[in-house]
């Protein structure tokens, strides 16, 4: 087995390893990967025996501020390995580029570049850290993800967990304003952090609810700046305790509700936001109707515009920013593209908006969307948010989808997985 970045396997097809021993390579496959901590296992399927001849490294402990470090890998500038030298520098939560997680993290100041990612960071002899990403515009500034986070995956997947780093499922907002606090019903020693937001049936639902205010986590106090001492000796935001939590795994909170403390205990699940970060390993959700081309808004569809948090449409920016799953809407279905033909005449300008309604009712996500039109017969209205209308005879749509999808090369009408498709709505080959 290796470890190395997810990154440097995402959406891959075909894996090669290579020693630095030995000019060959070898195949490998993907054995675990884990998006959210940016971390990914491989092992090789051929030649066997290729990794016999190499010793493992050991994995170590959390590194200190000033511990001297070496980073390895093959950045770009040369074909041999390159070893560079620094020290650690910060340890804090930082948000993983790859996943838009905020976790854990390592900082030093040896020179981690492109062709670092997956790469071990050694100190004293063992490994204490995976280069995984660098802060652009600044000298010296790397990042590795850290000995605790390595070793919950590690153990995640030999125990068989879900490869995924849970999320309380709340917003909150820190409590540094004295009033505020006094309004809250806090004591003057009293710290914490209050509930502004509770994710529709996220971990924190039906116990969790506005106006809370969360004083400890898993026995740590929270400061009125949202952090906590974590491992005794760092300072940081107070939900780096999850980066060592599986699904379904529980953690202890005290609160103050209404001037009364109570201990409340929280079952960990799977971060849900309305707009998607990442998608890796997936082709991305479509549905083509009429020559209308519908989408899931997700984090991928918003970086196809350049420097897309400022480029990208408004609206679609407030839904990832702004944006939380309610129980009448689970995901946002746009409109990306009018494909011309006669049954759309008049629609082409209505490209790049949400869909606000499907005959008068909100679509929950893109599989009811999907069902509902694939359903539907007679005339089918649609509105997008900027009050745009579109209306379509749904058994015209039936006779003009394999005239469609074979003059614009389109193998099918959807993205397979999603509910009902008809053999005769695929392209006529």
């Amino acid at each position: 087995m290796m470890l190395t970045g997810a990154h440097v396997i995402a959406n891959a097809t075909f894996l090669q390893v290579q020693k630095v021993s030995a000019p060959d390579k070898a195949i490998a496959r993907v054995r675990a990967v884990n998006h959210d901590c940016d971390l990914a296992l491989l092992e090789v399927i051929e030649p066997a025996g290729f990794l016999d001849d190499i010793e493992p490294a050991e994995l170590g402990e959390m590194p200190r501020l000033r511990d001297e470090v070496a980073v390895v890998g093959y950045p770009v500038g040369g074909e041999e390995i390159s070893i560079t030298e620094g020290v650690v520098s910060r340890i804090e939560v930082q948000r993983y580029s790859h996943s838009q997680r905020h976790l854990l993290a390592v900082t030093v100041d040896a020179a981690i570049n492109s062709g670092n990612s997956g790469g071990p960071v050694f100190g004293d002899g063992k490994v204490v850290g995976i280069a995984f990403q660098k802060l652009t515009g600044a000298d010296n500034i790397g990042e590795m993800v850290p000995p605790p986070i390595i070793r919950s995956f590690i153990d995640g997947v030999t125990k068989g967990k879900r490869p995924e780093i849970p999320a309380l499922g709340i917003t909150t907002q820190n409590l540094e304003n004295p009033l505020l606090r006094k309004r809250l019903g806090l004591s003057g020693d009293e710290k914490g952090v209050v509930v502004l937001h509770v994710d529709h049936a996220g971990s924190a639902d039906g116990v969790l609810q506005s106006r809370d205010v969360i004083t400890t986590i898993d026995g740590l106090p929270i400061a009125n700046n949202g952090t906590v001492q974590f491992l005794g000796r760092h300072r940081t935001r107070y939900d780096v305790v999850l980066g060592n939590r599986y699904i379904g795994d529980k953690v202890a909170l005290e609160i103050r509700r209404d001037g009364k403390l109570h201990a409340v205990e929280v079952t960990l699940a799977r971060w849900t936001p309305l707009v998607s970060r990442a998608r890796y390993d997936m082709p991305p959700e479509y549905f083509v109707y009429g020559g209308l081309v519908f989408q899931t808004l997700t984090r991928d569809y918003l970086a196809t515009w350049d420097k897309w948090w400022n480029k990208a449409p408004k609206e679609f920016l407030n839904y990832y920013y702004l944006g939380y799953r309610s129980p009448e809407q689970h995901e946002v279905v746009i409109l990306t593209k009018v494909l011309a033909d006669e049954i759309n005449i008049g629609y082409g300008h209505l490209y790049d908006e949400a869909i606000a309604t499907i005959n008068g009712r909100a679509p929950l996500d893109m599989a009811d969307f999907v069902k509902t039109l694939s359903s539907a017969h007679g005339v089918v209205e649609l509105t997008t948010t900027s009050g745009g209308m579109i209306m379509m005879d749904a058994d015209e749509v039936r006779r003009a989808q394999p005239r469609i999808l074979a003059r614009y090369h389109i193998p099918r009408d959807r993205t397979e997985g999603l509910p009902g498709e008809p053999p005769s709505l695929r392209a006529v080959p």
